[in-house]
């Protein structure tokens, strides 16, 4: 089996050692470099393109945040798992924005971290527990402020499926083939499920889906 290339970026080297020492328990995974600021880890995943690479988000020089967005424009290939202290929805929703797929809190990376490289490098979502449930802590707390009712519950059974498929990271053509249907058709639901929903991009919908409890 081909090994997981994995970069470490995070600028306490005790921080790096652990999640090293986490990477390499794993057989199959494998640690290609380590970076101490973000624009030494930007350099790193263009010069080694690691199939995963994991951000502290609040490196010196060049933060996670834009650590990340330069690496997935410039290295599209490298899927970014974000590490925060930061459980909040305007971090979790900057972070997606920059094109990471991952957002682990820090003090359960020992758990969480293997899953969300695998997750992550088949092109799915994964989010700390407590993310998670911090999201639907605060969406559910807006509903009762607001009266609104659940918007999930607007969407057709078929809308469901596919947000569920979309924020797991499958494409309009994956979704098509799967339910044997036209591509036109996917993105049609997918319009009229994001109009239902109020969102307005990507990164929005895998927020809602993880709020939801749709992806983990």
């Amino acid at each position: 089996m081909p090994s997981i290339r994995v970069l470490l970026a995070d600028d306490h080297k005790l921080m790096r050692s652990g999640l090293r020492l986490l990477v390499e328990q794993q057989p199959e995974f494998r640690v290609v470099g380590e970076a101490g600021d973000g624009r030494q880890a930007v350099a790193l995943a263009v010069e080694l393109k690691p199939d995963v690479a994991v951000l502290d988000i609040g490196m010196p020089e060049l933060n996670g945040i834009e650590a990340a967005h330069q690496i997935t424009e410039q290295v599209p290939e490298t899927a970014v798992v974000m590490l925060s202290m930061h459980s909040d929805e305007s971090y979790v929703l900057r972070a997606l924005k920059a094109g990471a797929r991952g957002y682990l809190l820090k003090d359960s990376a020992e758990a969480d971290l293997v899953q969300a490289i695998l997750a992550v490098r088949e092109g799915k979502s994964f989010f700390s527990p407590a993310v998670s449930q911090v999201l639907l802590e605060d969406y559910l707390r807006k509903l009762r402020k607001t009266g609104a009712e659940d918007s999930y519950e607007l969407l057709s059974p078929r809308e469901r499926e596919i947000l569920q498929l979309v924020a797991e990271g499958k494409s309009s053509k994956e979704v098509a083939n799967l339910f044997n249907l036209s591509v036109y058709t996917v993105e049609t639901h997918r319009a009229n499920l994001m109009k239902k929903l109020n969102l307005k991009s990507m990164p929005e919908l895998i927020l809602y889906a993880v709020r939801k409890g749709v992806i983990s």
